[in-house]
């Protein structure tokens, strides 16, 4: 029974379908899952034989897509070392190597590095840290505030800086921490500036900042939350505000990092650096889940000298080897790459093949920045119909809510960019 289990795709998922419980999805009405066979660039090949241009990444993780040859690589030469060893007491190679790289490609200042296991906890280690900087400091700073719409992970320390209405940790909100939210930013990326944006947020500072030990945000775009772009200029003076009302800056550039936004830090359109930066997903092309928090010399001394000498945090896979290797092969693939030619090229692309989604009615709006593109509905989609129709048109696109979005691997193709858009303007024309 177990081998037909393995081996028979029917029984395959049907199994997945009554025990394998996937991302936000209802146990008793699953929606369909497509059984992935392998994948080789940017196409997914599945069981039934489709072969599926990506256009998410994996959630915009694999910036090289699948089954590169020099990640494939260094994680086969580092599995004849070590593929994993605690470090608690000792250090290797690969995480000096990766420290080094990321201290040297991120904004400037921020030189300390702390390694952990997944884009959640990077964000549970930021405010960790601001917390236990303003305790060393003899401060009671224990809230923190984050921008309505904003996204931050599923952990608890970060369901309790997302977006308490309507977001999909509201049922969370009678047991996450209680703290302040300011509204979203309303102008938007290539829109004309206007200083009254910041009101909301410095009023709150100048009333609450002797409470608040952080601002934390998404730079530039937010994410989950309505792949919404922002204005540079809220990210600045956000970093001005901080400074002057004595506040942390937390950047959660999870899903903006390593190039996505045309930038290679999305920090980089403000020209700011924030006091503590959170870093995931793409970190190892999609290979594995690891992340990092990094900060600046003055937050890790000050944590250092305070009551417990050490910062509390410690995960079981911190630094882990494998996931070190494949991430310092990654980062040297990206920055040996033309990426922000890439990136460039793909943006030109999505504003010529989705601009033209704008002439139908079902649509509100199609927005690019970067490699992302929008198309925004006038109503929410219905999934399982929607994800069907693009699997038959040869794609693979994840919508939610009303958002039609995509992030593709930055070795995509021309022909494949351009399936992709027409898949997206074909569904949306039957979309009343």
């Amino acid at each position: 029974m177990t081998n037909n289990v393995l081996n028979t795709v029917s029984v395959d998922v049907e199994f997945d379908k009554d025990h394998i419980w996937h991302p936000y999805t209802s146990m008793t009405n699953p929606i369909p899952c497509y059984p992935v066979d392998s994948a080789d660039g940017c196409l997914i090949s599945l069981q039934s034989g489709e072969q599926l241009v990506d256009g998410m990444s994996s959630w915009w993780a694999c910036l090289f897509g699948y089954n590169v040859p020099e990640l494939n690589q260094a994680a086969t030469e580092q599995l004849h070392k070590m593929s994993h060893i605690m470090f608690g007491g000792l250090t290797h190679q690969p995480a000096t190597n990766l420290a080094k790289k990321l201290v040297e490609i991120t904004p400037e200042g921020l030189d300390k590095v702390f390694f952990s296991d997944s884009g959640s906890v990077a964000v549970e280690v930021a405010m960790k840290m601001a917390l236990q900087y303003w305790q060393s400091l003899g401060h009671a700073k224990t809230k923190f505030v984050a921008l309505k719409k904003g996204y931050h992970g599923d952990t608890f320390a970060a369901m309790s800086v997302t977006d308490p209405d309507g977001s999909m940790h509201e049922l969370y909100q009678d047991f996450v921490a209680k703290n302040y939210f300011t509204k979203q930013p309303t102008i938007a990326f290539d829109q004309e500036w206007d200083d009254s944006e910041m009101l909301e947020l410095t009023n709150l500072l100048e009333d609450k900042h002797n409470k608040i030990a952080a601002l934390i945000l998404e730079p530039i775009v937010q994410g989950a939350g309505g792949m919404h772009f922002y204005h540079p200029n809220y990210l600045k003076a956000a970093r001005k505000l901080c400074d002057q009302y004595n506040v942390l800056l937390i950047a959660d550039e999870i899903a903006t990092g390593f190039g996505r936004t045309g930038k290679l830090f999305a920090c980089e359109h403000a020209q700011i650096t924030p006091d503590i930066l959170c870093l995931g997903k793409a970190i190892t092309g999609g290979y594995m889940s690891f992340a990092a928090t990094l900060t600046t010399e003055k937050v890790a001394n000050t944590i250092s000298q305070g009551k417990a000498g050490v910062f509390m945090h410690g995960p079981t896979f911190m630094g882990n080897p494998l996931a070190c290797a494949v991430a310092n092969a990654n980062l040297t693939l990206l920055m040996n790459s033309k990426w922000s030619v890439l990136v460039n090229s793909i943006s030109k692309q999505l504003r010529q093949n989705l601009t033209i989604c704008e002439q139908l009615s079902s649509v509100n709006k199609v927005r690019v920045l970067g490699a992302i593109g929008v198309v925004e509905m006038h109503q929410a989609v219905d999934m399982v119909t929607i994800q069907k129709q693009f699997v038959e048109a040869g794609v693979w696109i994840r919508p939610f809510g009303k958002l039609i979005y995509i992030m593709p691997p930055y070795i995509i193709t021309s022909a494949q960019l351009k399936q992709l858009c027409t898949a997206i303007y074909d569904v949306c024309k039957r979309i009343n």
